[in-house]
């Protein structure tokens, strides 16, 4: 990997981490088309991931800031009550990685006709959220349980983590600029938390790990995420997300294309 790929990866990861259009599945493609294997730099992985969690952090630095506030509150209020979805919501996907990791990890193999499956059904999603009938209503603990359960469907290349979850919480009726907050602060502890796992097995200081593509990719996909985590929670706020289903449909569609021609 020489720095120009590093960039682009970083781009990529930073944009579509909070873009309805899935992370996983583009990162699929783009190792396709850079002829690059990303999971034989671990510590690449790492840091991209953590540059996209720093942009989350700095985005949300006040609403964060005021949840954990509430922790050392004794008080079974509004916050504690917000604190108690999210960790809910954690729960599926948390069980998707201690007990199905393997299966998930045989997912990432370069198979396009799956991305471009689950491009697709990225798209229905998003398509079904623009018509469902909107409710506005706040987030409730079965609703936690029902988005989380979609964060977990998509750990499968090509469905989108925030086009799952916005989608799934549009569709139950909630309130959109809630539903954007609340998807956005979920993914915060699972990916903390499979960072945390795999920085055991990683060496950042090896010569494997150029030290000007860790820094090129994070400062790209830092960039990118903070640029597009932005622009993703006025989007929603504003129910633009038609775009994305076609964008996921001309993507998936190609993709399974080219695995049929190719």
């Amino acid at each position: 990997m020489d720095w120009i790929e590093a960039l682009i990866l970083g781009i990529i990861q930073g944009l579509t981490e909070f873009l309805p259009v899935s992370s996983s599945g583009h990162l699929e493609l783009g190792k396709l088309i850079l002829g690059v294997d990303i999971e034989e730099n671990l510590s690449f992985t790492i840091v991209v991931h953590g540059a996209t969690i720093l942009s989350t952090i700095l985005v949300f630095r006040k609403e964060i800031l005021r949840l954990f506030k509430a922790l050392f509150r004794s008080k079974w209020d509004d916050e504690m009550k917000f604190i108690s979805k999210l960790l809910i919501s954690v729960f599926p996907v948390a069980l998707v990685g201690v007990f199905f990791k393997e299966e998930v990890e045989s997912l990432f193999s370069g198979n396009i006709l799956l991305v471009g499956s689950m491009l697709l059904v990225t798209a229905s999603l998003l398509s079904i959220s623009h018509f469902a009938k909107k409710k506005n209503r706040s987030i409730g603990f079965l609703d936690s349980i029902i988005i989380g359960i979609a964060q977990a469907l998509a750990v499968v290349p090509g469905i989108s983590r925030s086009g799952a979850t916005i989608a799934t919480g549009l569709i139950l009726g909630n309130n959109k600029a809630e539903i954007a907050r609340f998807s956005f602060l979920m993914v915060l502890i699972p990916i903390i938390g499979a960072n945390l796992i795999e920085l055991k097995d990683a060496d950042l200081t090896s010569e494997s790990s150029n030290l000007s593509n860790l820094i090129m990719g994070f400062f790209a996909a830092f960039i990118s995420g903070f640029i597009a985590c932005r622009w993703m929670i006025k989007i929603i706020t504003k129910g633009k997300l038609t775009w994305f289903a076609l964008y996921c449909a001309i993507i998936g569609s190609g993709s399974i294309i080219y695995y049929f021609i190719v």
